[in-house]
């Protein structure tokens, strides 16, 4: 089975979350699938057939379970679609619902944006944030009041905690086989923290315990669902941000999300991709 290694996201040809890419005649069977998303070992791969329609049929597997929808290696997809058969906009069918990806082949490298599923959030409890809070070993003082906390959702479940400070955010810590559990018990892909620079630039980091990975450097699903969230607590994002993640992993990556004004519209999502191999 070829697997290709890409990263998404990545900024001045370094630093994105590696992703495995599969562009296969025929999807294997979920268990091979999910045995050579463990054999890569990235956060996740995806596999895509072609649809007799002329769509891809894609699934995306981290290495300890399937995940609905992952953005970085939609990004991912779209480069290697680009690669293969030209530029283009390409339809996906996911378990449960389709978009579609755009990948470019530039002069200055390969460039991917993916319209994400729609997006909802709900307010969270405090007992919820406080299960959170304990978690990352933070408090309420650390939080930033204009962001609440909140369930987010933009093709996959997340949940958003923002804080009021880059040193905050800096000093991300959980245990993973208590995050893991936290997450698996209210269905979270993510837990997403964050710190609003600006209105339109955010600091972002991502754990991943649900599927075996500490953290991400780079969470195009979460960002879409967290912009999402933005739009629906009126923040002034001014039609679109950017988030910067990854780089106290030393993985430096930026992502960008456009914000359309409709309530529960999808989220366009893109960056930059390169080659690993």
């Amino acid at each position: 089975m070829n697997v290709l290694r890409i990263s998404s996201f990545s900024e001045g040809g370094i630093g994105g979350n590696p992703a495995g890419v599969v562009i296969a005649d025929h999807l294997p069977s979920a268990d091979v699938m999910q045995a050579t998303a463990a054999e890569v070992g990235f956060s996740e791969t995806a596999f895509a057939a072609r649809t007799d329609e002329g769509a891809w049929r894609v699934r995306y597997f981290s290495p300890e379970s399937e995940v609905p929808f992952c953005g970085h290696a939609t990004i991912a997809l779209g480069a290697a679609l680009a690669g293969e058969f030209g530029n283009g906009i390409f339809k996906l069918i996911l378990n449960e619902t389709a978009i579609t990806v755009d990948g470019q082949k530039t002069a200055d490298g390969i460039e991917a944006a993916l319209q994400s599923p729609a997006t909802r959030s709900n307010p969270a409890s405090p007992e919820l944030i406080a299960e959170v809070l304990r978690l990352f070993d933070y408090d309420a003082a650390d939080l930033d009041e204009r962001i609440p906390p909140a369930e987010i959702h933009g093709g996959a479940d997340h949940f958003a905690v923002t804080l009021n400070s880059r040193e905050a955010l800096s000093r991300m810590s959980y245990d993973l086989e208590k995050g893991k559990a936290l997450m698996n018990k209210h269905g979270w892909v993510t837990i997403l923290l964050s710190y609003s620079e600006k209105p339109s630039l955010f600091h972002t980091r991502n754990a991943f315990a649900s599927g075996g990975v500490m953290e991400d450097p780079a969470t195009g699903a979460a960002t879409a669902a967290y912009a999402g969230y933005l739009r629906d607590i009126g923040w002034p994002h001014g039609g679109q941000i950017e988030v910067r993640q990854g780089q106290d992993m030393g993985y430096p990556s930026l992502i960008s999300a456009g914000i359309g004004e409709k309530p529960g519209s999808s989220i366009r999502v893109w960056g930059a991709a390169r080659l690993m191999d």
